[in-house]
């Protein structure tokens, strides 16, 4: 039987209010990030949503976190 596959995102916005986000694809133990906004791809068995960030982050400056709350 195959190993579901399970997806989730990192969304960020930068400072032209522009959505990035990267998909991050769980099946078992293996993830496969993949940027919607440039096409970059990466494995990351551990931290996937922290190296999705720092993706974010480093290439797009999209540092908004719409799941953070308002200070």
């Amino acid at each position: 039987m195959p190993t579901p596959t399970t997806t989730s995102r990192v969304r960020r916005w930068d400072q032209h209010g522009r959505e990035h986000v990267v998909e991050v694809q769980k099946a078992g133990m293996q993830r496969q990030l993949k940027c919607g906004t440039c096409g970059w791809r990466r494995k990351a068995q551990f931290l996937p949503w922290l190296k999705a960030e720092e993706h974010l982050v480093r290439e797009h400056q999209a540092t908004v976190d719409p799941s953070a709350p308002a200070s």
